[in-house]
């Protein structure tokens, strides 16, 4: 690998490489490495972030006693190993290959079991199906800023009355045909052009990012959300453009409409351009693709199968929930949120809408979401 500038991180928390982990080359920011025998806190970034986005929790994280790892995901920074080609065979990137990075990773660092697997935003289904799949092993989880949807269902009772195609979800071309023309988008983000949209943004990736993060923050001050009555082109389009967006843009030019002054630029306390330009760095560096191989996954419906295996089973190890109040990734799939309190986590044992945060929690109110992580842990730990 090309010789790679440091990263801007706190003295507490050093950066790594860990080889053969499933095939990655895999980097990790570590804490509470000092000592050992420390319990395990395995941290899982979402996109377009990085192991990076934990920087402000890891120490305090630390400090009550763990050791803690985040590692660049399969697709993502620093972490080598995987396929950006968009032709490419998506296989490695389905949900069950990146439980196996995370589990390869806390066994090379001689760990069994793991205290907490905490994921925020695409890092939350990859924390619940670790949870789901080796509850041996990860023996609590935190689901941050995405609401953990049940694995999906096998169809039942067809020997008699053989079941039905699955029929193509209507919802796109309904919201194609709305007065105001829109698209999903997981949908866009699998697309052939979306890397290069946001690798060669107009605007550059540095200010594409600036106002990507600002729109998806508390500090856009329309994000104001609310549950979603169905999972229809009307109650979808209810949502920002930066998940529901107008069906001739891109997502540079969605979300440069909201581009932030530079008076706001420079009053930002959780993103300072000094630490954006390290992701900024990163993306221009590796582009998109990696991370947007992840939605293809999901959007393709072609690893439901696979998934399938698990059908009907539920989370049982302890849980919880955080998210900014102002994120309205809590309910971008309705009914997701209620059913996860419900049913899907038998054990969920507390949910937090932190306020004056959005999508970016633990970047936007670090104090108050590590001071949730730690209550949890001590209440999963008091639960065994």
């Amino acid at each position: 690998m090309e010789s790679l500038p440091d990263i801007p991180l706190p003295s507490t928390i050093r950066s790594r490489f860990v080889e053969n982990i499933n095939g990655l080359r895999m980097h990790v920011l570590e804490a509470g490495f000092e000592t050992r025998g420390r319990p395990c806190l395995l941290l899982l970034h979402g996109f377009p972030e990085l192991a990076y986005s934990w920087r402000k929790v890891m120490p305090q994280l630390a400090e009550a006693g763990y050791h803690v790892i985040a590692p660049d995901q399969r697709g993502y920074g620093r972490t080598t190993g995987w396929d950006a080609n968009y032709d490419g065979d998506l296989t490695p990137f389905r949900l069950t290959n990146v439980v196996r990075d995370a589990l390869g990773l806390v066994a090379a660092f001689g760990h069994a079991t793991v205290d907490a697997v905490i994921g925020h935003d695409f890092g939350s289904p990859v924390a619940g199906w670790c949870a789901l799949l080796r509850p041996d092993v990860f023996r609590s989880v935190a689901l941050m800023s995405a609401p953990f949807a049940a694995p999906p269902s096998l169809p039942f009772n067809t020997a008699d009355a053989p079941a039905k195609p699955q029929p193509e979800d209507p919802v796109h071309r309904e919201l194609a045909s709305l007065p105001r023309p829109r698209k999903h988008y997981q949908w866009y983000y699998s697309t052939r052009e979306a890397n290069d949209d946001m690798h060669r943004a107009p605007q550059g990736v540095h200010d594409f990012l600036r106002a990507y993060y600002h729109h998806k923050s508390a500090d856009w001050k329309d994000n104001k959300p609310y549950p979603l009555q169905s999972w229809s082109a009307g109650e979808l389009a209810k949502q920002p453009t930066y998940y529901v967006m107008d069906l001739a843009k891109t997502m540079p030019e969605t979300v440069a409409a909201e581009m932030p002054d530079g008076a706001a630029i420079a009053a930002n306390r959780w993103l300072p351009d000094s630490e954006l330009a390290f992701y900024s760095a990163e993306y221009a560096r590796t582009g998109f693709q990696g991370g947007l191989q992840w939605y293809r996954c999901g959007t393709s419906g072609a690893f439901n199968a696979e998934l399938q295996i698990w059908s009907g089973k539920t989370i049982d190890v302890p849980s919880c929930f955080i998210s900014g109040k102002q994120d309205w990734g809590t309910y971008q799939r309705p009914g997701v949120y209620e059913a996860m309190q419900k049913s899907t986590c038998t054990r969920m044992l507390s949910v937090h809408l932190v306020d004056d945060a959005g999508h970016w929690v633990q970047q936007e109110q670090p104090e108050q979401v590590s001071h949730l992580l730690l209550e949890f842990l001590q209440k999963s730990r008091a639960s065994r």
